[in-house]
């Protein structure tokens, strides 16, 4: 994909006078910045982002004559410059924001968006990729065109090292004029003004031995992929044949109940689907009616619960054998130890924000994080002791009315997205920031194909569910995709497949109705 901005290759070595005398016209912006990279080596701490294996490492030092950085030119020298890290709802939400608002001429900022995948995952409906209900276009359409009509910057890369000077104060120490820098996996140098850190997280499998060896995430498209792929297989492998197939869901939060639903609807009685919860309900802080509705479909389609126990184990049933073992112990008195075989096992439980793989080289990160590793911000989502850096969704931690930690959920970062792009608008302009304030609007959940149970929040004690339920989340969700262009080109789709659905729903009942006369 092509970018309005461009990179300049630019040395940082003793030899800079002789670079200069071959290359003449490189970008002398950082040509004589021995001295900020020393003082970025004594005052700025430098951190190390994650990458997509999820493993965190060291990255050395930037010495004189070691290592040659590319500058990445911003378009224009005079206008802010705004770079957020990670395009999810948080990241891409805040950008198209920020893109809306009215800005002064030379207020108006430059908007860099930095993503590891060329697609935004409209994640709470990954799990209609596993139905068939959706088009992977539709939940995750490309970044280059949903901001092919505004002025936001797109660029695919991963997040390697952080160097932020803000800690100083607004303008950094004398001389510094800029918020920071980011050092992109890909030897690109972003020089920033202000700074997004919305890097999302991933699975968390390294906590029970084997289950990052044999267990299957469910929070990318990626993941949702190789799921289907796998579901695929396993039915062209036993098709025709009585051995069903058998999956293993390893958590009965939301996520693991819309998985068993969606693949026990899938299976259609030709499969074994087992979800395994340490408490001894389903959905334990959902509402009421969330919950009874999606015990009341688990149920009807023969899912197993397996609730009061965790899993102390995934292997191998043998060595020469594709199946697997769950090694479950009971959390409560009064059940007995056991072991599950599946064919695929689910992973739903854990998440590990990015943003606490960020490490200092030389001493503890100067980013204040919580003991789940999001960074501590101030009610107008700035890290606290960097006030040109806002954090939003899984990457920021912050509280609600009645002092508790704010889920991570999709619900919160659109929120927050808001108010992060509000609050960088005044920031900017000099004025006074808003405090975030959440406002839930209640839980919903799909429960399979034309399924789905909704309790807003505005109207106590109901609970939309079934085809009704279905309806007004699908509903729901059109509004809160990004852009108008796209909303559009959804909308007709659906409105087509529903048609095709129930003219086949008709013929079949009227083929019915024939044969039995």
């Amino acid at each position: 994909m092509a970018l309005s901005a461009s990179a300049t290759v630019t040395p940082l070595n003793r030899g800079a006078k002789q670079w200069d005398k071959l290359f003449p016209s490189r970008s002398i912006r950082f040509q004589t910045n021995l001295s900020l990279f020393r003082s970025f080596k004594r005052n700025c701490f430098c951190t190390t982002a994650s990458s997509a294996t999820g493993k965190s490492g060291r990255v050395a030092e930037i010495s004189e004559g070691e290592t040659t950085e590319r500058s990445y030119r911003w378009p224009e020298k005079q206008r802010p410059r705004v770079c957020i890290l990670g395009g999810g709802f948080g990241g891409l939400y805040t950008a198209l924001r920020l893109e809306s608002l009215v800005w002064p001429d030379d207020k108006k900022p430059q908007i860099l968006l930095v993503d590891r995948s060329e697609r935004f995952v409209f994640k709470p409906m990954l799990y209609e990729l596993l139905s068939g209900e959706v088009d992977a276009w539709e939940i995750a359409p490309r970044f280059s065109d949903l901001l092919a009509n505004t002025g936001v910057l797109f660029l695919q890369d991963r997040v390697k090292l952080l160097n932020p000077c803000d800690h100083w104060g607004m303008n950094g120490p004398p001389g510094l004029s800029f918020g920071g820098t980011v050092h992109l996996e890909s030897g690109l140098l972003v020089e920033y003004d202000w700074l997004v850190l919305a890097l999302g997280a991933e699975s968390k499998l390294d906590v029970v031995e084997g289950a990052a060896e044999f267990a299957m995430p469910f929070s990318t498209l990626e993941d949702a992929s190789k799921m289907d792929r796998k579901l695929r297989e396993l039915e062209r492998q036993k098709f025709g044949n009585e051995t069903p197939i058998r999956v293993a869901i390893v958590g009965c939060g939301y996520a693991g109940v819309e998985l068993a639903a969606t693949v026990a609807e899938r299976l259609q009685g030709k499969g074994i689907v087992q979800a395994i919860n340490v408490e001894n309900t389903i959905l334990p802080t959902s509402p009421p009616g969330n919950r009874e509705a999606a015990l009341k479909v688990l149920i009807t389609r023969n899912v197993q619960l397996l609730l009061g126990y965790f899993v102390r184990c995934v292997r191998k049933a043998s060595e020469d054998s594709e199946e697997l073992t769950l090694e479950l112990q009971a959390a409560e008195r009064g059940l007995q130890n056991q072991s599950v075989e599946a064919d695929v096992v689910l992973w739903t439980i854990g998440s590990k924000p990015l943003v606490s793989q960020l490490d200092s080289f030389d001493r503890p990160s100067e980013l204040p994080l919580n003991g789940r590793g999001q960074a501590e911000t101030d009610e107008t989502l700035r890290v606290k002791g960097h006030p040109r850096i806002f954090a939003l969704g899984d990457s920021s931690s912050l509280r609600d009315s009645n002092g508790r930690i704010l889920p991570a959920t999709a619900q919160v970062a659109f929120q927050q997205a808001d108010f992060a792009g509000w609050n960088l608008w005044a920031a900017i302009n000099d004025r006074p920031l808003l405090p975030f304030r959440f406002q839930n609007l209640g839980e919903m959940m799909t429960l399979g194909r034309n399924d789905a149970a909704i309790s807003p929040s505005f109207i106590d004690g109901l609970t939309l569910e079934g085809p009704i339920g279905h309806a007004a989340r699908k509903l729901a969700y059109l509004t809160r995709l990004p852009t108008d262009e796209h909303r559009i080109r959804v909308g007709i789709s659906w409105l087509a497949k529903s048609a095709i659905d129930s003219v086949a729903s008709f013929q079949s009942t009227l083929a019915r109705v024939l044969s039995g006369s």
